[in-house]
């Protein structure tokens, strides 16, 4: 009798287990998939209504997630830093070669538009810190240049193919989220719809 009650007990810890399971791996694969149905829809149709939320996270109506990373001259900065301006940040890296075709058009945007640039070498995607460097300085870049020496900043953002850019407003809320290349045109027009 008493190796039944032992043997009901674990039945029914392992279907509690099971219920348990299941139903958290289906709220994380809902999240990444709203997060790939969200990367589709501000790919290709640009700024829909965003619904504004006041917690942090990496799809747009979402607060940006604050990070603190060093850039290439070694000053601190931090995403906070630039609030009350709209930001431009960008993940890349100097192996990536849709990375270097936008570069020419974000440095252009930098200097004609109001907009600060903050673009995020996965630094440690590269062979070492001197291609970064060579590479600011072959395209003549003066924004800042951040260096994510372990991605977690990346990690945080689900940076899943570079470049990847976010369009953040000056209250610091994600307006869209960008896989891909862009050009000119494209950063202006995105830039434009936080206006």
């Amino acid at each position: 009798m008493r190796n039944g009650i032992i043997i009901m007990v674990l039945m029914v810890g392992m279907v509690g287990w099971a219920v348990y399971d299941f139903a958290f791996s289906g709220q994380e694969a809902a999240e990444e998939e709203n997060l790939a149905e969200s990367d589709m829809t501000t790919t290709t149709t640009g700024q829909a209504d965003v619904e504004e939320k006041d917690e942090e996270g990496v799809l747009p109506g979402y607060m940006a997630p604050d990070f603190e990373l060093t850039t290439l001259e070694g000053d601190t900065v931090k995403l906070s830093d630039y609030r009350g301006k709209r930001v431009m940040l960008n993940f890349w890296a100097t192996w990536c070669p849709p990375c270097r075709d936008e570069m020419p058009d974000m440095q252009k945007l930098y200097d004609n538009k109001e907009v600060e640039v903050l673009a995020v070498d996965l630094l440690d995607t590269e062979k070492n810190k001197s291609d970064v460097a060579d590479f600011v300085e072959e395209l003549k870049l003066s924004f800042p240049i951040l260096l994510d020496e372990t991605s977690e900043v990346a990690d945080e953002y689900k940076v899943q193919a570079y470049p990847t850019t976010y369009m953040i407003d000056s209250e610091g809320r994600i307006q869209s989220r960008m896989m891909g290349a862009m050009n000119y045109d494209m950063m202006v027009e995105r830039l434009e719809e936080m206006e």
